[in-house]
Order: structure tokens, then C-alpha cells, then sequence
């Protein structure tokens, strides 16, 4: 037998329990055929020597908008590291109009009220800024965002006083004069999103090959993007083509699984309930499948728009809203789960979270199936009950730890001090016998896993006070879940997750030990280079010259 490729002089952590450390390994057909004295005896194509860096599985997040990360690289930039005052984010705009023609959409992303003294941008301020070209900035969250006057004029109201009150699922803001401050939030941002989506297909591509490349060198091999199609999450009824298409013009470096939003789903012959054709979940091959339904019950924590059991901080009488009835989302995910699919529902407050595992547990009692794996995206607010349930119902919860770093202090805020012990749990699922996986829900926050298995174990908000201690990860259980977990969070665990032999050869090489670094210091570790199936998508250190 003869090796494509033989990687040499590298500490390879395999996470692999039979076999945790090797020195070599050997790829053939994008997998691994044998680690350290397995390869004994065996020519390769290529031998590449890694000069005794530290190499780890590849990473994987389960919860990653990379075609919406790229859309963010290509619109204006309006995080924290941009724009730290409201007078900065309309000097912004009113630079963006200025370069386009009169026209023009101007849209943007990233802003947080929470580091912008607690306020939105408003509709009539964006007026003044855009000099009457549209405006649509999203929210952080992208669970809401504010359109200006012209914006809500592309949208079919020609008089602002025309503008809805209400929008089932979401909500208008005003102001004190009763008119539409702007802001739209959960399904109200339809009103945007039917006149902005989708993309051209061109520009969809061109940001998946961005933020792709973006992953690469952040270590990322593979990724879960939750929402693709119509809906909230999603961008048009053909983004599984282009998916497709940017596989086939390797644009799209890293192996993704879609989850199709569910307004993709409906009856088709014989009351089969699916995509076009019956397609389900697992269709696809290990560069690109189709993996669960995602669907929404609620919102924001940061924009308190997630449905509570309680009041939010500061604010009686805002518990938040579901984005559909409980019947509705209830029977939804009974239709789904006859029909075979594993199903991802974007759940964050304890009330919404409530609805969701009820749900699912009816749902297997009506039709029993082995192993559904459904998911619970975020699981962000739970007692000490839902844990036990999520264990009992073998859910899987998918929080993200690198929303305790950049969200943290408006999660604090929103929950106050007592209630906040129950958000973002880690160390209290997997003691209950949870698999958990690492994700970012990037663009939201930043995407790098580093930084996320940053936070999975130090979980310090920006400002620097400690949230939830007692929740804290091992830096290698936050490995793990950032590459078994996630793997198993759609059924990949087969084949990813670990580097033993028969596994798909996808790994990351690092500046530093991951498992060894002092835990304040996993942030500082840099990407040598990315390897899918053997072959690098990055690499910053030249192994493969």
C-alpha cells in the first residue's frame, strides 16, 4: 500500500481513548490510515514534516452561518470593534452613502444596543444619515433590526403611518409619537427580508468563499449551517444549489451540513412531509448533506425578545413571545418527526424550552424511533429539571461559550443575578450525561473555535466579570466538544471527531499545546495550518511547500 500523504514529526492529540498521542499519521482517500507504528514499512506520495507542532482533530462547529457570515464580510461592519457610539454607527452610514449611488441599499450588521448605552438606532436618524437611500441594519442577534423611512417605503408603505401595529411573531417598535421608530423584530423582519432576499446568486457564492476562507484559518474543517432556503435563517429557495456550486468550484473549503429552515418543509405525494422528492435528513455525501429541520419558537436574550417564565430585568411585563403558537410549533414537530427527520429548534428561554421538549417528547410517544437525536439550539435559560429532561429525551442542547465573552454583560443584564446561574449551562449537561457540542452561531458573535473553547473554559464577560464558574469545561472536554460533540450532534460521529484509523483525516495544526496552555491563554494559540482529508485549506506555516 501506498500513502497519499505522510504527516511526520507532529504531537497529534487523536482523542482517540485506545490511542490518545501519536507522532505519525498516514492519509489515504481523505482518511486516516494509520497512526505511529501502523505505518511501519508504508511509502507515501508526499511526506510532510510539521516540525513538532501540536495537532488536534478538526474542528467543528454545530451552529455556524457561514453564507451569512459572508454576507456580514461583504455589508457594513457594525460590531463593537467598529462602532462604539450611535454617532459612530450613523457616521458609518452616512460614509457608505456617500460612495453609493442614490438609490442604493445600504445594509449593514453586528450592532449591539447593549454596548451602545442601551438604544437602537432609530428611523429618523438614518434618514438624516443616508441622505434617502434605504437603510436595513440587523441586530447582533439577527433576531431584529432597524429600517429607515425609504427602507420602509421598499417594503410597500409609502406613508409610515401605513405600517402595521402588529406582525404575528414579531414586533414594530414606536416612538413616542406612536409612528415606527424602525425597529423590527423576529418575524416582523420578514417586511425587510422579502425585499433584500435573496442575494444574487453570484454574491451568495462570492460570500460563502469568503467566509470560508475566513474558517479555514481559524481551524474550522466542518460546520452545521442552521437555516438555509426560505425563513428567517435562510437566504433563497435555491442555497442548496449554490452550496452545491461552491463545492464544486472549491469555494467552500470545509464539509457542511444545511439545515433547511422550516418553511422548506410541506406535503408532497402519499402525505409525505419533506423537501421536494421526500428528501430528508442524512441525503448528501461528507463534502455536503442535508442534516436536521431548524425552526424557531423564540427570539433574543440580548434583545429580550426570548420567551421567559418570567419578566426580564427592568422591564415588567416583557417575558418575551414565541414566534408561533404552541400548537402551531407543536404540530409542526410531530409532522416532522413521522416523517424521519432530525429536527433543530432554536430555543433560548426557559418558557420556549418548555414548549420545545414537550413537543419532542409527544412526538416519540406518538411514533417511537431509534435515536432521533433532536436538538435544542442554544438551550440557553434551563433549570435544574430541563436539564434532567434533556438527558431523559436524549436531546442534544446546542449553547455557544463565546456568547459569555461578547454578549455576556447584556445577558447579565437581561436576567439579572439569581436567574443567570441557569444560562449557558456546560459542566451541568455533561455531568447529566449529555453529549454537548461546540458552536459560535457566528456571524453573532466571532466565529473562531479557539475562542470559543476559550470561553467554554475561562467564561469571563468583556468586562471581565465571571460568569457561572461552576459551569466551567476542562480544555479538553471543550476540545471534545468542539469535535466529537459536534460530529454526534447530526450523526457524524461515525466518521469525524477523532484521528483513528478510518476516520476522515480533517485536522488542525497549533501554535501551542491546546491541553496544556495555561487556560487564560487558549485565545492566544494561533492556526498553522487546516487540513481537510488530508489535504491543507490553510497554511500560514508553508508544511505543504
Amino acid at each position: 500500500m501506498r500513502l497519499d500523504v505522510l504527516f511526520v514529526n507532529g504531537r497529534f492529540a487523536t482523542l482517540d481513548p485506545d490511542r490518545p498521542a501519536a507522532g505519525r499519521l498516514g492519509v489515504f482517500a481523505g482518511r486516516v490510515a494509520g497512526l505511529d507504528e501502523e505505518l511501519d514499512g508504508l511509502t507515501a506520495e508526499a511526506v510532510i514534516d510539521l516540525g513538532g507542532a501540536s495537532v488536534v482533530p478538526g474542528f467543528n462547529d454545530a451552529h455556524h452561518h457561514l453564507s451569512m457570515r459572508g454576507q456580514r464580510l461583504i455589508e457594513l461592519d457594525l460590531r463593537e470593534a467598529r462602532v462604539a457610539t450611535l454617532g459612530e454607527l450613523y457616521a458609518k452610514v452616512a460614509e457608505r452613502a456617500a460612495a453609493l449611488p442614490p438609490d442604493a441599499w445600504i445594509t449593514g450588521g453586528g450592532y449591539d444596543q447593549n454596548k451602545l448605552g442601551g438604544r437602537h438606532p432609530t428611523r429618523e436618524a438614518l434618514d438624516r444619515a443616508a441622505g434617502g437611500r434605504p437603510v436595513w441594519l440587523q441586530h447582533t442577534s439577527c433576531h431584529m433590526g432597524v429600517a429607515n423611512t425609504a427602507a420602509l417605503a421598499r417594503m410597500g408603505f409609502a406613508h409610515v403611518e401605513d405600517v402595521p401595529a402588529e406582525i404575528p411573531g414579531g414586533t414594530i417598535g414606536r416612538d413616542a409619537a406612536g409612528l415606527p421608530d424602525g425597529l423590527l423584530t423576529e418575524q416582523a423582519q420578514g417586511l425587510a427580508l422579502r425585499v433584500l432576499r435573496p442575494v444574487a446568486v453570484e454574491d451568495f457564492i462570492d460570500g460563502i468563499a469568503l467566509a470560508s476562507r475566513a474558517a479555514a484559518s481559524e481551524g474550522l474543517t466542518s460546520f452545521t449551517e442552521p437555516g438555509v432556503g426560505q425563513g428567517l435563517a435562510g437566504n433563497g429557495a435555491w442555497d442548496v444549489a449554490a452550496f452545491q456550486e461552491a463545492v464544486r468550484r472549491g469555494a467552500l473549503l470545509q464539509r457542511a451540513t444545511v439545515m433547511p429552515g422550516s418553511p422548506n418543509l410541506h406535503y408532497v405525494d402519499d402525505g409525505w412531509f419533506g423537501l421536494d422528492l421526500g428528501v430528508g435528513t442524512g441525503l448528501g455525501d461528507d463534502r455536503l448533506r442535508i442534516g436536521p429541520v431548524k425552526l424557531f419558537s423564540d427570539g433574543s436574550l440580548i434583545g429580550r425578545t426570548a420567551a421567559m417564565c418570567c419578566d426580564y430585568e427592568g422591564e415588567p411585563g416583557n417575558h418575551g413571545l414565541l414566534q408561533e403558537d404552541e400548537e402551531t410549533l407543536h404540530g409542526f414537530i410531530v409532522r416532522a418527526h413521522a416523517a424521519g427527520w432530525q429536527i433543530a429548534t432554536h430555543a433560548i428561554g426557559d418558557h420556549a424550552i418548555d414548549v420545545v421538549l414537550d413537543a419532542y417528547e409527544d412526538a416519540q410517544a406518538r411514533i417511537p424511533r431509534a435515536d432521533p437525536r433532536h436538538r435544542v439550539e442554544h438551550c440557553a435559560v434551563t433549570s435544574d429539571a430541563q436539564v434532567a429532561k434533556v438527558a431523559r429525551l436524549g436531546v442534544i442542547p446546542v449553547p455557544q461559550g463565546r456568547f459569555i465573552s461578547e454578549l455576556g454583560d447584556g445577558l447579565l443584564a437581561a436576567l439579572g443575578p439569581e436567574r443567570s446561574l441557569g444560562c449557558y449551562r456546560q459542566r451541568s449537561f455533561l455531568a447529566a450525561g449529555i453529549v454537548l457540542p461546540g458552536s459560535s452561531d457566528c456571524p453573532v458573535v466571532e466565529g473562531a473555535p479557539l475562542l470559543g473553547i476559550h470561553d467554554l473554559v475561562n467564561r469571563r464577560t468583556a468586562s471581565g466579570a465571571l460568569f457561572n464558574p461552576a459551569e466551567a469545561l476542562t480544555a479538553e472536554q471543550a476540545l471534545r466538544a468542539y469535535t466529537v460533540g459536534s460530529a454526534y450532534a447530526v450523526k457524524e460521529e461515525r466518521y469525524k471527531g477523532t484521528l483513528s484509523r478510518g476516520m476522515l483525516a480533517d485536522f488542525v495544526v497549533l501554535t501551542d499545546d491546546l491541553l496544556t496552555v495555561a487556560p487564560e491563554r487558549i485565545r492566544d494559540i494561533g492556526v498553522l495550518a487546516t487540513a481537510v482529508g488530508g489535504t491543507f485549506i490553510h497554511d500560514s506555516a508553508g508544511f505543504g511547500r
